[in-house]
């Protein structure tokens, strides 16, 4: 099993997709009407298996509801930057023992995590042997 898709709530659609797309730099897969009041629009995190679904008729989650949903990246200060040069309003960097997070949330109030990624405990002492 693979977790592909999550669901983000909101209340604006075309805001939350132009956020989702400028801001951030998702992709979008697809927004289609599957039916009438069922909107399904899908955004892809840049370089991510996984994708966050937004639109109408989908969930009973209040949008602003969801919280801490990570975006994991090689190299904080440089994806901070280039999000604040997108016009993002990113946190400054947290370090919390030896991790570096950073926070934001969409326009709904949905929050989400930066995190800067770690090799896993152990790795880097059986890669230098």
């Amino acid at each position: 099993m693979r977790l592909e898709v999550v669901q983000v709530p909101v209340t604006d659609v075309d805001t939350a997709k132009s956020f989702y797309t400028d801001r951030l730099g998702f992709a979008l897969d697809h927004d289609v009407e599957y039916i009438p009041g069922m909107r399904v629009v899908q955004l892809t995190p840049p370089g991510s298996a996984a994708s966050i679904v937004i639109g109408t008729g989908m969930t009973g989650m209040l949008p602003g509801s969801l919280e801490g949903l990570q975006l994991v990246v090689p190299d904080m200060a440089s994806a901070r930057a280039e999000l604040l040069a997108r016009g993002a309003e990113i946190s400054a960097v947290q370090d919390l023992g030896g991790v570096a997070f950073a926070y934001f949330s969409d326009p709904d109030g949905n929050r989400w995590v930066i995190q800067e990624a770690t090799q896993p405990a152990g790795r880097e002492a059986s890669q230098q042997a």
